[in-house]
């Protein structure tokens, strides 16, 4: 079963996340007060509503109970940022992933239930999308538009199985260039190599070979 998204304020932030995660297949609620936004991501998201996050009985009448993960990515209103942000914790949200402003905002976030906190100065929506997706994802770089490199978790597809056995290249079309177990990294894994369960893979490959790859090997539902 597909896990459910929402994305709450559908600025340039918000508006990355929900069409990566659109991109990649997840179900995905787009969600703003902005009438003209939303109208933007209807092709896009599953779901395009308008709402004031900030109104309790409104995220409860969208069913914003049943998302599995809401990302809060609403722009320079930190007072909206907050009280949403109690609100889906109050609701009982199973995760929550909020958009900082500045460090002081982070703190907030961090004491009234955020569960992740991000700074888009920082951190890109693709590499985000790509965390929040599965935490066998554990960081993403582009090295241009259309290719990018992947450091992952071996998950439990992955475990106990050689590279032989896999065959990424053959079957998705990356290339697994090293393998880190805890401090070392073995910068030319052999065929014959077993991956453990603390083992990390480093994969580079068209974003379109690795979001197959990330499918079907790494993200575990």
């Amino acid at each position: 079963m597909k896990r459910e998204f929402a994305v709450i304020g559908l600025g340039r932030f918000g508006g990355s996340i929900c069409r990566e995660l659109s991109m990649e297949g997840m179900e995905v609620m787009a969600i703003d007060h902005d009438e003209d936004k939303v109208n933007e991501y209807k092709n896009i998201a599953s779901h395009a509503v308008i709402a004031d996050s900030t109104d309790e009985a409104s995220l409860k009448e969208l069913g914003i109970k049943n998302i599995d993960h809401v990302i809060v990515a609403i722009g320079d209103n930190i007072q909206a940022s907050i009280l949403t942000t109690v609100i889906l914790t109050d609701l009982g949200i199973k995760k929550i992933t909020v958009k900082a402003q500045n460090d002081r905002h982070e703190k907030i976030l961090n004491k009234i239930g955020a569960d992740q906190v991000v700074h888009p100065e920082r951190d890109m929506g693709k590499r985000i999308a790509h965390s929040i997706i599965s935490n066998n994802i554990l960081d993403y770089l582009e090295l241009s538009d259309d290719h990018s490199i992947v450091e992952v978790k071996a998950g439990r597809k992955m475990r106990g199985n050689t590279l032989v056995d896999l065959d990424i290249r053959a079957n998705y079309g990356c290339n697994v260039v090293a393998i880190k177990h805890g401090k070392e990294i073995n910068v030319s894994p052999s065929a014959d190599d077993v991956l453990k369960e603390d083992d990390v893979l480093i994969v580079i490959g068209s974003d379109k070979d690795i979001s197959r790859f990330e499918k079907h090997l790494v993200i575990e539902n």
